[in-house]
């Protein structure tokens, strides 16, 4: 769980209708999600929990650049956060990676409303930040580029775990040998 800090804070609300509501809202209940219009400082990237939390994982693991990531646990969605006008570069970069994208969302326009986090939620919340936005919002092709790529490979991770399930689980037909019948021949 993360919060943000002041200049993240006076980044996202003005991203907002009215920003200085925004403020005002988040100076008296710092954990109260707040409504964005997507588009004007940030586009959103939304996925499955489990393919957004792997995707995380990965990013973090691999250590590339990662711009703010939220969680609806109410959902269950992962939204990543990446430069406003970033759609096409997203798909052309996903595209370059595999013939057989993930499903995801993509909000840039202003029509798309974002619930986000309040600057310091709470375990439990429904709404988190698992990276919160920080000093650097200003997202770079890089991290458009390592979105894409490790969307793909999380994709991939979830698909053989699952397949690893039914091939190699209880229900196979291999009769399975018990530890004490293990050593005897």
């Amino acid at each position: 769980m993360e919060t943000m800090t002041r200049r993240a804070v006076a980044w996202l609300s003005e991203a907002a209708d009215v920003p200085d509501r925004c403020r005002e809202v988040w100076a008296d209940d710092p954990r109260r999600p707040y409504t964005f219009p997507a588009g004007r400082r940030f586009d959103v990237v939304v996925v499955e929990l489990r393919l957004g939390v792997e995707t995380f994982a990965q990013l973090e693991r691999h250590r590339l650049p990662v711009g703010p990531v939220m969680a609806d646990w109410g959902t269950q969605h992962v939204g990543f956060f990446l430069p406003p006008g970033s759609r096409e570069r997203f798909g052309r970069m996903l595209s370059a990676e595999s013939d057989d994208a993930p499903a995801y969302r993509y909000l840039d326009d202003e029509s798309s409303l974002v619930v986000v986090p309040g600057p310091m939620p709470l375990s439990g919340d429904r709404y988190t930040w698992l990276h919160a936005p920080s000093a650097d919002t200003h997202g770079t092709p890089a991290r458009t580029a390592a979105l894409a790529a490790m969307l793909v490979a999380a994709h991939c991770v979830i698909l053989r775990a699952e397949q690893y399930g039914k091939e190699y689980g209880p229900h196979t037909d291999q009769p399975r040998r018990e530890a004490s019948d293990a050593g005897r021949g």
